[in-house]
């Protein structure tokens, strides 16, 4: 019998991941249309002798993991059960911890994956390669440019047999082009190393503080205190892929994966994909639409769109490389472009959102995703457009939900302290950005474009009077987004 393990962490300070991971956790954020960790346990429930799904991580339990979690044992047919740590414990102190639900049952072997990670997995064929030859540890491995491979963990292989000679965690020069794909295969006998681990740890926390067991004694990092230890050993061997693979870091990233997945639905679920219908929306490429969604029949989607539950798409709307979350309603004309549009958010009429993509380098075949922060030097770096959760994008004065004059507070993207559509006859919009929790004023416009280019005028000194901004104004808001400066954070 097999199991299967998955590292799904916890909420931390400072994720590159925000302002997404404020409304939901990371693991059930949605990409290509199911939630990120479905993808994990779909491959782990298509390897045979699958018994059990284990999920390990600090996340309190609460209602939407435990819907998720009841979802998943009743599509797959299998145990899927969560296991939250009393504390953040690292990539392999859950496993030590929990060693005892691990191993009941007496598998052969587990498979440990971590969360926030993109791929095809090939599970099958690292299962076939560690029956040929056992060995308690068998990593997963990929390739990357020399200079990427910076941001990884550094394999250093055997290329007869494929053992980890040596093994460095985000080296400062150049190891290796080889690179950890965090889908790990172990045996039983792993967990042995582990417990050296924590026994090392107590007796140092022993030395330095009181007697007793020292807290941190059950945090182990299983690239560093681990693998690295145990390179070169007999140990840890190596099963390279040429498949897809990223990780999902930042919002950017969810969009690069949410792109190689729906790829893929071409042949694992070709069910999921959109397809064009006389009187339906136009599709191009590879679309997911949720069965709730209303799509208007002269949108034009793709590729690579994904449109969660309960999505209004109006007339007109042009939707290119981006998220559309549930809830969310695009009004007529408007068109969104390399961006995520958060959970009940509104974008006006005409209204444009288009963000910077970071996409890997394509003549590159060794490029991987660049996982940035989303500032450098106290500027926001350009990146994807993210509109918050009940936020509004650029909405009309005719339509102003809140009257003439009163206008609705909501959170906006955190690419630019303000809102950051170019759009046509819109007012200012107040927003209250989720990265600095303060209010941002745009002002009004002389001059607008909407998605297509049309300009119109505003008479002079319309609409109510609105404070001074708090934040850097836009200099020319009916530019589109790629031709903004970025001013800095507020």
């Amino acid at each position: 019998m097999l199991k299967a393990v998955i590292l799904i962490g916890g909420p931390q300070k400072g994720t590159r991941f925000r302002p997404l991971s404020f409304e939901v956790p990371k693991p059930l954020f949605p990409v290509a249309g199911v939630p990120m960790i479905q993808h994990h346990i779909e491959a782990c429930a298509q390897v045979p002798g699958m018994q059990e799904i284990l999920l390990i991580g600090f996340y309190q339990p609460d209602e939407p993991l435990t819907q998720f979690l009841e979802a998943a044992q009743q599509e797959f047919n299998l145990p899927v059960r969560y296991l939250q740590e009393f504390a953040p414990l690292g990539t392999g102190g859950g496993l030590y911890h929990f060693r005892d639900q691990i191993l009941a049952g007496g598998p052969e072997a587990f498979f440990v994956l971590n969360a926030d990670v993109c791929s095809d997995f090939p599970l099958n064929a690292m299962l076939d390669a560690h029956r040929c030859e056992r060995h308690p540890f068998l990593l997963l491995g990929t390739t990357a440019n020399r200079t990427q491979s910076l941001n990884y963990g550094c394999i250093v292989e055997n290329p007869q047999t494929h053992e980890v000679l040596h093994y460095v965690e985000k080296p400062s020069t150049f190891i290796s082009d080889i690179i950890n794909c965090g889908i790990y295969l172990f045996s039983p006998e792993a967990l042995k190393p582990l417990r050296d681990v924590f026994q090392r740890n107590q007796q140092d926390g022993q030395l330095e503080d009181s007697p007793g067991l020292w807290p941190g004694a059950g945090t182990i990092r299983l690239e560093q205190d681990v693998f690295s230890a145990l390179a070169g050993q007999g140990q840890i061997y190596v099963h390279l892929t040429d498949g897809i693979w990223s990780q999902i870091k930042s919002a950017g990233s969810a969009l690069y994966a949410s792109r190689l997945y729906l790829s893929r639905y071409q042949v694992t679920h070709p069910e999921r994909l959109a397809k064009h219908t006389p009187g339906g929306p136009r599709i191009r490429g590879n679309v997911y639409i949720h069965p709730t969604a209303k799509v208007a029949p002269s949108a034009v989607l793709g590729p690579n769109v994904s449109i969660g539950k309960g999505v209004t798409v109006g007339e007109g709307v042009r939707l290119r490389e981006s998220i559309v979350l549930h809830g969310a309603t695009l009004q007529e004309h408007t068109c969104v472009l390399h961006s995520i549009v958060g959970w009940g958010s509104t974008v006006g009429r005409w209204a444009r959102v288009e963000g910077t993509p970071n996409d890997p380098n394509p003549n590159d075949p060794r490029a991987r995703m660049d996982s940035e922060s989303l500032f450098k030097d106290g500027k926001l770096r350009p990146a994807i457009t993210i509109l918050g959760m009940s936020s509004w994008g650029a909405q009309g004065c005719e339509s102003s939900p809140a009257g003439e004059g009163q206008w609705p507070v909501g959170s906006v993207c955190s690419s630019v302290c303000a809102c950051d559509s170019s759009f046509s006859k819109v007012p200012a919009l107040v927003t209250k950005c989720l990265l600095c929790a303060r209010f941002c004023v745009s002002h009004w416009g002389q001059k607008a474009r909407g998605a297509y280019g049309q300009e119109g005028s505003l008479p002079a000194g319309s609409g109510p009077q609105l404070p001074a901004p708090v934040c850097p104004p836009m200099t020319s808001p009916w530019y589109p987004l790629s031709r903004l400066p970025r001013p800095d954070p507020c």
